[in-house]
């Protein structure tokens, strides 16, 4: 599992009091940065090999400013080019929202789908979700 801490900002605090709805896909993504650091080691746009082809969100519970709040994110399946991540929001030790992401390894150049080195399979499978 890969652990993100975030430390709410109040410019992410909503009318209501809690963290926008807007925001979590945020930091969602900002704890998925290790794993696009494997596929693309230089952070280069110009080879960039993730292209997300869905995200799903639920929201559990509110989020609020003040407290840090701690991304969780597993590797939920791991297919030729594409893999799931199950990602998980806590605050206070409550579950507050969770996530699915899909991912394709995507060659920008030749626009096709690649697949998943055995040196990045090796790595993401360390990160399976086992519940």
């Amino acid at each position: 599992m890969y652990t993100k801490i975030i430390e709410p900002r109040v410019s992410e605090t909503d009318g209501v009091g809690h963290i926008n709805n807007t925001t979590l896909p945020i930091w969602f993504e900002a704890a998925r940065n290790p794993i696009f650091k494997l596929f693309t080691p230089d952070d280069s746009f110009q080879n960039w090999k993730m292209i997300i082809l869905n995200i799903n969100i639920d929201y559990v519970s509110q989020v609020y400013f003040g407290k840090d709040a701690v991304v969780y994110t597993w590797v939920k399946k791991i297919g030729t080019s594409s893999f799931e991540l199950y990602e998980e929001i806590h605050q206070n030790g409550s579950l507050c929202a969770r996530g699915k992401a899909i991912y394709v390894n995507y060659n920008m150049e030749t626009q096709k789908t690649e697949p998943i080195s055995e040196r990045i399979r090796e790595v993401l499978e360390k990160h399976l979700y086992e519940k």
